[in-house]
């Protein structure tokens, strides 16, 4: 059982910049909060869907659609809930090639089919569209005895997936090498579930993973930001490991650059072609696997989070008891 069913269980707000226009589809979507918060960012001219699989969250984002609709002075409504299944968002009536951004915040570690729901994804995804979305992680596979536990299941743990599993599914159903965004350890303050997670790691990261354009090739450039992409100025920011500044050319992988080339931020960009007869493409993918490490980012940055207060794991300590 979920012990905090009735308070919000995302990961903060798992949005990304620039979406004005855009067709976004919120996996999970629940009572709508970021459903609405994106409404408004893509405007008359996006749209936004979100999918859920309970009858109760759905009717409650339904019944302030007209609400936001008026309240962000928009002509019309642009959002819409749909039930159905995050494995199956064909029997949603979602359609290939069909959105350009999907955003989860703190679902996917619910589905007990990871892999499909990457798939699905990847399908309705455009070329070019990305999958923006938080998660809880592990650095290492959790018992069954952890995996069985209904109150770790409740507080996102049990479903938790390996961060290498992450990489291995979404480069399996198609996706370029998932771009870590952000991440810090996720404090489990429970004395009694510690013993059967064996030590294992828990961290609440946010990725972006790309479909890349059948035709951008992986070649290293020197990418040269323009500065023209207003919700940040000077410096943009694709990723925890990639920060640019405007005018000062920086030199990425083939995989880096594919994601630039491929996303609606390449018109933000200039790009000049590096040699590639001594890339190493080895070691660059290696390099992109460390940097996708939420684990690794947390502890240099010092990122540590527990979101329990004494009141809450106390009530959970009591529930374990009985």
């Amino acid at each position: 059982m979920c012990v905090w069913f009735q308070r919000y269980f995302g990961c903060g707000l798992a949005i990304p910049g620039f979406l004005d226009g855009m067709h976004v589809l919120d996996l999970g979507s629940g009572s709508g909060r970021d459903c609405f918060v994106i409404s408004k960012l893509v405007g008359d001219n996006g749209y936004v869907v979100g999918i859920d699989m309970t009858d109760e969250q759905l009717s409650l984002a339904n019944k302030y659609i007209d609400y936001h609709t008026k309240k962000f002075g928009l002509s019309k409504p642009n959002v819409e809930f749909r039930k159905g299944y995050i494995e199956k968002l064909g029997e949603a009536g979602l359609k290939d090639n069909s959105f350009d951004v999907i955003v989860s915040n703190c679902v996917v570690n619910l589905s007990p089919d990871k892999k499909t729901v990457l798939q699905e994804a990847f399908r309705v995804l455009k070329p070019g569209g990305e999958l923006y979305f938080a998660d809880i992680y592990t650095d290492r596979p959790l018992s069954e005895a952890a995996r069985k536990s209904d109150l770790m299941w409740g507080e996102c743990i049990s479903g938790a997936l390996v961060w290498k599993d992450l990489v291995m599914y979404a480069e399996e159903v198609g996706f370029e090498t998932p771009r870590l965004v952000t991440s810090y350890i996720y404090d489990v303050p429970f004395d009694c579930v510690k013993q059967l997670l064996e030590g294992a790691r828990f961290s609440s990261a946010t990725y972006r993973l790309v479909k890349k354009k059948a035709d951008i090739k992986p070649v290293p450039v020197k990418a040269i930001y323009k500065g023209s992409l207003t919700e940040c100025g000077h410096t943009f920011e694709l990723d925890a490991s990639h920060t640019f500044e405007a005018g000062i050319p920086l030199e990425v992988a083939g995989d880096v650059a594919a994601v630039l080339k491929s996303t609606r931020f390449a018109v933000h960009f200039d790009f000049e072609e590096l040699p590639v007869a001594d890339v190493d493409t080895d070691k660059e993918y290696e390099k992109s696997v460390e940097q996708a490490d939420p684990f690794a980012y947390a502890v240099r940055t010092g990122a540590t989070k527990n979101i329990f207060t004494d009141e809450q794991k106390k009530a959970v300590e009591a529930l374990a008891e009985k």
